[in-house]
């Protein structure tokens, strides 16, 4: 019965720590203008 409460509160903990990241929004940026270059080896 204690293994049930335990997995129980570490649940309620869990969905609470969701709830407040999600209420919390998404953080505000920007990307870069500049694309990401990247070059491909040659082939030998």
């Amino acid at each position: 019965m204690r293994a049930l409460l335990v997995a129980a509160t570490g649940l309620a903990l869990a969905l609470a720590l969701v709830l407040a990241v999600t209420a919390m929004g998404a953080p505000t940026g920007r990307t870069s203008p500049k694309p990401l270059l990247t070059t491909v080896p040659a082939h030998p």
